[in-house]
């Protein structure tokens, strides 16, 4: 048989895994993607990047995020044929407190001694736990799949998470238990979105249970695939992860959203319109007051105008 063909009928048999070896180019700790594979994953981002090629949102418009809900971006996502983005069943250590970021991903495995002892050899003293956040940047999210481990799973104490504080100023997303509950619930800013929680942990000394096998890599969590760069909108009890590319379109969407919701109400107020006529699709009576109205108040929101037209022209809420 010719050995294309041979290959080809023979692809899809070979496991993921094996073919994310081909696409990852080893590092010296675990894999992770060069600069060329992480703009090819990424290829629809047209703005700044990291010097490895990860997408670098803009930190006004990750600032703006803030005020988005689930709801919006879910509904943009959607729209743009992303239907798996919102991952629910956290345990919010700091359950009334927003998290938005940038992913930086981290992948681990069930622990193998002998990968993980070839994986060490390539690596440094410390704990491969610590590898990611060393490489953790102003306004990254650590987000790790660490396959719901729980008794004797975690790797992320009161200890690390200083450290992911301190290098990025930002929380985690952790597919997996944590330890040290108490001391990472007294450390002011730091956002958990978590599986769960265990007192034990991971002490590759005694019990290699988890192995780190790649460093801003996709990876999944739950039923979300995560590229390094991603936004992570975490509130609320779940988190929402959006593709860097459409990371303006949920926030201009979301304060179109809030202005025609602070009109409506206005309207409502006064009396002007019922809330039969608010609540259902406007005539254009009420789109052209909308209109004179957003003219008038435009400028309020950090959106350009030409945006907001462009935006309000697509879709009717």
């Amino acid at each position: 048989m010719n050995n294309n063909l041979y290959i080809k009928n023979h692809l899809n048999q070979i496991p993921l895994i094996l073919l994310l070896a081909f696409l990852i180019t080893p590092s010296a700790t675990a894999q992770t993607l060069s600069k060329e594979q992480m703009i090819f994953y990424t290829g629809h981002w047209e703005g700044e990047r990291f010097a490895d090629g990860r997408p670098k949102v803009p930190d006004d418009l990750l600032q703006r995020m803030r005020a988005v809900t689930h709801e919006e971006a879910w509904s943009v996502m959607k729209n743009e044929g992303y239907k798996h983005q919102y991952e629910e069943g956290w345990l919010v250590v700091q359950p009334d407190s927003i998290l938005v970021g940038r992913a930086f991903t981290a992948q681990f495995m069930p622990g193998r001694p002998d990968v993980y002892e070839a994986i060490l050899k390539k690596g440094r003293v410390k704990g491969q736990n610590a590898w990611p956040v060393d490489a953790l940047s102003p306004g990254d999210i650590y987000v790790a799949d660490q396959f719901g481990a729980h008794i004797d799973g975690p790797t992320i104490g009161d200890n690390l998470a200083n450290a992911i504080f301190a290098n990025s100023g930002n929380g985690i997303v952790y597919n997996g238990a944590i330890r040290d509950i108490e001391g990472i619930k007294a450390l002011t800013g730091f956002i958990a979105f978590v599986r769960s929680y265990h007192p034990s942990h991971h002490n590759p000394a005694h019990n290699i249970n988890t192995t780190l096998m790649g460093i801003n890599v996709p990876i999944n969590i739950g039923s979300v695939m995560v590229i390094p760069g991603d936004i992570i909108l975490g509130k609320n009890g779940g988190i929402s992860v959006i593709p860097a590319h459409l990371a303006e379109k949920v926030v201009t969407t979301s304060e179109v959203i809030r202005l025609r919701d602070m009109f409506g109400h206005l309207r409502l107020r006064e009396k002007k319109y019922t809330a039969g006529q608010i609540d259902s699709r406007w005539t254009g009576e009420i789109e052209k007051d909308f209109s004179q109205w957003l003219e008038q108040n435009i400028n309020e929101l950090p959106v350009p105008r030409a945006q907001i037209q462009s935006i309000l022209k697509e879709r009717t809420w």
